[in-house]
């Protein structure tokens, strides 16, 4: 008889193979094993209890280290956006280090608003640190949510191991801390932030839409598995409501790059910061050989005035970081620059620094040639007139700031008159001098018709009483106050500090006329802004992509729910399959039953007299003498006896074959032989039924004892 399959181990095979990519790859134990250790630290393989589709697979304390660790995984994403997307800001956040000075000091207030000094006289890239931790730590969380979504996967209960739980727990407050940081000392990263959505908002609403056709999978396939229509509404909601607001989200966004073509203004022009501080020493005539290379429109300087009254370039507040007056002059280390001589200042060197790994200003600078090395080595600091010497002869405009000389200074209330004095010995064009500085402005005026005044980010009024229709702008600043104010009034704008490409992309798409930055090989290779597009171009990819996503998600879901009606059916259809086997079992074993207690014919010589019922010799050799024998057991008067219920004498053939002649004595008593050989031979012809199922056994049918007859009852 075949045997019947079993439905709940073929089930169980079925779930253990449910992915047969992942079964393919790897042993189905050593993925499991893979998931659990990563996720709970238990490395070795046991059989997990399989988790009711729809339930919650975790704890309550589970589930709460589960928010934590969305919430972690959250901040670390934000903080490593808020990274990468103001890296145009690493220079000012990295720290310069330097010995015996505990004070914490700001070299430029306008540009580092944290600047920390320690102890080893290197530059050390806090931005890169920053970067590279909020990267692994972004890593972690999300690795730790793939494990969890793989887990639920496989209907396994949710265990985060400890370790797991407390490092979330201080990510949590290290991010905390770190915004709250931010926050304080320098808020304007988070301006960056705005602007940068400026320009990505676009892609970030197409990446989003994506997402969400993706999570719709994992999602529609729990929603339809989860327990009562309540559930279901609580979670399938708001992704509806997540998904209704993101393809709505383009009617408020306002991005500059998104505009005609003949709308787009001219790429704007290019200031050296500091000469062109990523191929020579800042500040060094070396530096600004090398703007003028690279195609600046103008060059930009600090100057500081000596203690006998010569104008020179120099940024910083002391001479520490680009010279090495360390060296020299170890006691004057942290002087005032204006209270040095020029002779004295001219014999300091500027470009060693500059060449030695530990101290290189920016982490991306390109290694310098071997000629390059040298000529840096031999850089020393360069007077205001050197500068104007090179403009001069490149036709290229000079702007700068001006720092004031101490209180002791000679020239403390007129350093103004000795800059502008120099600038006209030098001869240079005067349209050709932006002029920044605010102080004394009558006397430059009437000094210097021709220089052209710039102003500081103050209101139009302002800049018109003034006359003043140039303005230097922080680019942090501008787009959140006033940028079509001044373009109205036609005022020409440069920005600094600029040095990333989709920030002069900005810049260029918003009609910006300069930007000062210090990376000029990489923004004069744009030939069109960043991320720019027509209206009508965004507009086709919104509504294809809107309604290309919508289809997707519908289909999921159909898809989903279709296999959970079909799966619904099945299981119907198999519980009333088995339900009808169970009842043509039941039906079968009545009847067996039944048909056990009926009265069976006796052999034809049973009513031969005397009658005895014989027994096998060997009860091995019979299959079904058990319940015979228990029938043997009862009392006499519960056994049935059959009266009248002998026929003729009709012998079978295996009766004949296998019958000996025997002789009857003169009572009629017949041999013992005879009745064994019928009793045999009628039993072995008692038909019985099988049992449909090997482990449900039948009650063998019973041959009752008929009732013993008188030997004068047997017709001669």
């Amino acid at each position: 008889m075949p045997r019947k399959v079993n439905r709940i181990e073929s089930r169980r095979k079925e779930e253990e193979n449910r992915n047969p990519q992942i079964a393919h790859i790897f042993n189905y134990k050593r993925y499991i094993t893979f998931l659990t250790g990563c996720y709970s630290c238990h490395w070795k393989f046991r059989r997990w209890e399989k988790t009711k589709l729809g339930s919650c697979c975790c704890t309550r304390r589970e589930q709460c280290f589960c928010v934590f660790l969305a919430v972690a995984f959250v901040f670390s994403v934000i903080m490593l956006f808020t990274w990468i997307e103001t890296s145009n800001e690493y220079f000012g956040f990295d720290c310069v280090l330097l010995p015996c000075h505990p004070a914490l000091q700001i070299m430029d207030r306008n540009l580092y608003k944290l600047v920390v000094f320690l102890v080893t006289g290197a530059w050390f890239f806090w931005s890169i640190l920053m970067l590279s931790l909020f990267g692994i730590l972004t890593v972690y969380t999300s690795l730790l949510l793939i494990l969890g979504v793989l887990l639920l996967w496989e209907r396994i209960e949710l265990y985060l191991h400890t370790c797991h739980k407390i490092l979330i727990v201080l990510m949590i407050l290290v991010h905390i801390f770190l915004m709250v940081i931010l926050f304080k000392f320098w808020n304007e990263r988070w301006l960056v932030v705005g602007l940068s959505l400026k320009i990505f908002a676009p892609y970030v609403h197409l990446s989003c839409i994506i997402l969400m056709v993706i999570i719709s999978w994992p999602l529609t396939f729990y929603v339809v598995h989860l327990e009562g229509k309540t559930l279901q509404l609580a979670v399938g909601l708001p992704f509806f409501l997540i998904l209704i607001c993101l393809y709505a989200m383009p009617l408020g966004i306002y991005s500059p790059c998104i505009q005609e073509k003949e709308e787009l203004g001219p790429k704007p022009a290019f200031f050296a910061h500091r000469g062109s501080p990523m191929a020579g020493p800042e500040n060094t005539m070396m530096a600004f050989e090398k703007a003028v290379e690279e195609g600046a429109s103008g060059l930009e300087t600090d100057v500081h005035i000596s203690f006998d009254n010569v104008p020179y370039l120099m940024h910083d507040y002391d001479l520490r970081r680009t010279t090495n007056i360390r060296e020299v002059m170890p006691e004057a280390a942290y002087s005032h620059p204006s209270s040095f001589n020029w002779t004295t200042l001219s014999t300091l060197n500027a470009g060693e620094w500059f060449v030695r790994p530990e101290t290189r200003p920016f982490f991306n600078m390109k290694r310098l040639s071997q000629a390059d090395k040298k000529r840096a080595r031999n850089q020393s600091i360069p007077r205001l007139a050197d500068l104007l010497k090179i403009a001069k002869k490149e036709k290229k405009i000079v702007i700068f700031d001006l720092f004031g000389p101490p209180q002791k200074h000679p020239l403390r209330h007129t350093f103004v008159h000795q800059v502008v004095s120099v600038i006209l010995a030098s001869k240079i064009e005067q349209n050709l001098i932006f002029w920044l500085p605010g102080h004394d402005r009558q006397y430059v005026r009437f000094m210097a018709p021709g220089f052209q005044h710039v102003g500081r980010l103050v209101s139009v009024e302002h800049l018109t009483k003034e006359n003043i229709s140039i303005i230097n702008v922080d680019y942090k600043r501008l787009f959140y106050k006033g940028l079509r104010d001044y373009q109205a009034a036609n005022i020409y704008i440069n920005l600094y500090i600029v040095n990333e490409p989709w920030i002069f992309s900005l810049a260029w798409c918003s009609r910006i006329n300069s930007v000062t930055t210090d990376n000029i090989p990489v923004l004069s290779q744009l030939t069109h802004p960043h991320f720019f597009m027509t209206p009508r171009y965004y507009l086709s990819i919104w509504l294809l992509l809107d309604i290309v996503s919508a289809i997707f998600i519908a289909a999921i879901f159909c898809f989903h729910w279709w296999r959970e009606v079909k799966e619904e059916k099945l299981l119907e259809a198999s519980r009333i399959f088995r339900d009808s086997q169970s009842l043509s079992l039941s039906v079968e074993q009545s009847e067996s039953q039944e048909a056990s207690h009926l009265p069976k014919k006796s052999p034809p010589r049973v009513g031969e007299s005397p009658w005895t019922p014989a027994l096998p010799g060997s009860r091995r050799k019979l299959s079904h003498t058990s319940h015979f024998e228990e029938h043997l057991k009862k009392k006499p008067g519960s056994i049935k006896i059959t009266q009248n219920t002998v026929g003729p004498l009709m012998p079978t053939t295996d009766f004949e074959d296998s019958q000996v002649p025997t002789n009857w004595g003169p009572a009629g008593e017949a041999a013992p032989q005879s009745t064994l050989l019928t009793t045999k031979a009628d039993e072995l012809t008692v038909p019985f039924t099988e049992a449909p199922y090997p482990e449900i056994h039948p009650k063998t049918p019973v041959l009752e004892p008929a009732k013993e007859s008188n030997p004068s009852d047997i017709p001669l």
